[in-house]
């Protein structure tokens, strides 16, 4: 699925490496200290982050600072920098009509990012802040995610009168392994609606799968999303509670899964593998409408022994999965 994810989607404009929404213009980057190891900067969409000075991309940032603490710096700061009339967010004319003539007599699924509602909003202002707001400033949330919804509208309308896509992807990752960061009531009054939006305006043009992105435990929002269109959730983190083989049998085929292949399973050898593998993979194949993969990007202490083991195991269980339930079954993995 790496590649759907990746080099078959559309290449609209999204949110940078680290979710939050990108700028344009994008904010001046400025080093604002550093040592040895590690520099403080104000990146390009506002947040100030302590990175490491030489691999900047081998962690996490450390967040210090959001872009957004009030009306004011939503107004100043980001509204004008996501304003969809601005040259360069969305293909138009002769760029247009090569992707879409590119795209044409594709021999591949072909995706589309397009928005986020609670992501963008607590990348925009922290975890902290964008939970007292829901109190303090319910207007402000509101008109953030409403904004979202027709910036998402604006630009991606041009490319799907141009080009069929076969699904699309909306980004929140709301959650940890006790739940989402906002509770179900929340999520309905202030992102359930502008997301309608957004799904409503893909299923106008034929796309047919919208896949949530979310780590953590999403459970109690899926009745949400799928009352929203959505038809799909990712990457469903073992760590976090997430039981795939539970969710399909709640849920039928009206909710695609992908992800579910617990990452730590990797590590600890063959024999974790092949139960990690087997007590899920064959059963949710043969249900139909599951992508098997790991739950999130692979961790370092996985060797390649172990991943090549594994990756030869997954194609030759999808491959024959009645066969592989039956082997599951014998060796106690699975009761399905």
């Amino acid at each position: 699925m790496t590649d759907l994810v990746g080099e078959n989607c559309a290449h609209h404009k999204f949110h940078n490496q680290y979710g939050s929404p990108d700028l344009l213009p994008p904010l001046e980057r400025k080093i604002l200290s550093e040592t040895e190891d590690c520099q403080v900067v104000q990146d390009e969409g506002g947040n100030i982050v302590r990175i490491f000075k030489n691999n900047p991309g081998q962690s996490m940032p450390e967040w210090i600072e959001y872009p957004v603490k009030n009306r004011q710096d939503w107004e100043t700061i980001i509204k004008p920098r996501r304003d969809w009339r601005t040259p360069g967010w969305t293909l138009h004319g002769e760029d247009l009509k090569h992707y879409a003539e590119q795209e044409r007599n594709r021999d591949y699924p072909l995706g589309i990012w397009c928005a986020s509602f609670y992501g963008w909003t607590r990348c925009l202002m922290g975890v902290e802040r964008v939970s007292t707001m829901f109190y303090d400033d319910p207007g402000l949330i509101h008109e953030m995610c409403e904004h979202t919804a027709e910036w998402a509208v604006q630009t991606l309308t041009p490319l799907l009168r141009a080009v069929q896509f076969d699904f699309a992807f909306i980004w929140e990752d709301m959650a940890g392994k006790a739940g989402p960061l906002c509770s179900p009531a929340t999520y309905r009054e202030f992102c359930l609606e502008p997301l309608k939006r957004v799904t409503n305006l893909l299923h106008k043009y034929g796309v047919k799968h919208i896949i949530v992105d979310s780590d953590g435990n999403n459970d109690v929002l899926i009745p949400l999303w799928l009352e929203a269109g959505v038809t799909g959730l990712r990457p469903f983190e073992v760590a976090a509670g997430c039981d795939a083989v539970a969710t399909r049998r709640k849920y039928g085929k009206d909710l695609i899964i992908q992800g579910a292949i617990d990452k730590r399973a990797l590590a600890r050898g063959k024999e974790e593998i092949d139960r990690e593998v087997l007590s899920k993979v064959p059963w949710l194949c043969m249900q139909g409408g599951y992508f098997p993969q790991v739950d999130h990007l692979v961790p370092p202490d996985v060797s390649l022994e172990n991943y090549t083991y594994y990756s030869k195991l997954l194609r030759t269980v999808v491959e024959d999965p009645e066969r592989y339930l039956g082997v599951a079954k014998q060796r106690g993995y699975s009761e399905s």
